[in-house]
């Protein structure tokens, strides 16, 4: 019997110390955030708050189990979304995965006037399957690069099925990116650096691009499909 009691005192023992499954609290602020300032983007039940860009009605988005959905298939740009608000100096945080040899951005400080596609206006946050991605990359075409203008150092994207985090400041014309915790880009909107690479760039013939101070936040439907949650941004 002594044996016996001690088998299942071990038994009773190690069900005790398995570890917990960590539960994941989705979209939603901590008192301390609120204090802070930080407003939900996404309440992780619908698209509240977003509209089409140049449009109205949201197609091909969709919301599942508290995460944000692009079409998946890519839409020509068709299906990117904005933001109903608009912001100038902001601090924006957000967690992305992206599926196998797929494609998108956030943009920040989107017009919608005088321009045909969202990424003639707003500068692009970039994010793509960086190892996957079937054609050759140029360095400002990585994940958490200023795309097409700011190639990205010392940038570590976590395996295809796992979160990353993005965080994006502006204050005036100082912008930093930062991919999974680690500062990846750092430039100044329209000192002379800024303009020389626009103008010897993809951007040159792109009249209105990033010259608004303001504007809303994007989410571009590109190729394939990207997933987000926890966004939330504050006003700084």
């Amino acid at each position: 019997m002594g044996k016996y009691y001690f088998f299942i005192f071990i038994l009773f023992g190690l069900i005790a110390c398995k570890p917990k499954p960590v539960v994941v609290t989705l979209n939603v602020l901590t008192d301390q955030e609120k204090q802070e300032g930080w407003q939900l983007l996404f309440n992780g039940q619908n698209l509240d708050g977003w509209r089409a860009f140049q449009g109205d009605t949201i197609t091909g988005w969709k919301v599942v189990d508290g995460i944000l959905n692009n079409s998946g298939t890519g839409s020509d740009h068709g299906g990117d979304i904005i933001t109903v608000g608009e912001y100038q100096d902001f601090e924006l945080y957000l967690e992305w995965k992206i599926a196998p040899q797929s494609n998108s951005g956030i943009f920040y400080h989107v017009q919608e006037d005088s321009v045909d596609a969202i990424y003639e206006s707003g500068p692009e946050y970039q994010l793509i399957d960086d190892k996957g991605w079937p054609d050759k990359l140029h360095d400002d075409q990585y994940s958490g690069a200023n795309y097409a203008m700011n190639a990205p150092r010392n940038a570590r994207v976590k395996p295809i099925d796992e979160w990353n985090e993005t965080r994006i400041i502006v204050k005036g014309p100082h912008v930093e990116h930062y991919l999974n915790g680690v500062k990846v880009v750092e430039y100044n909107l329209w000192d002379a650096d800024w303009q020389a690479r626009k103008e010897a760039g993809k951007w040159k013939d792109a009249r209105f691009y990033g010259v608004s101070p303001t504007g809303h936040i994007g989410l571009q439907d590109h190729g394939g499909l990207t997933q987000f949650r926890n966004m939330k941004i504050r006003v700084l």
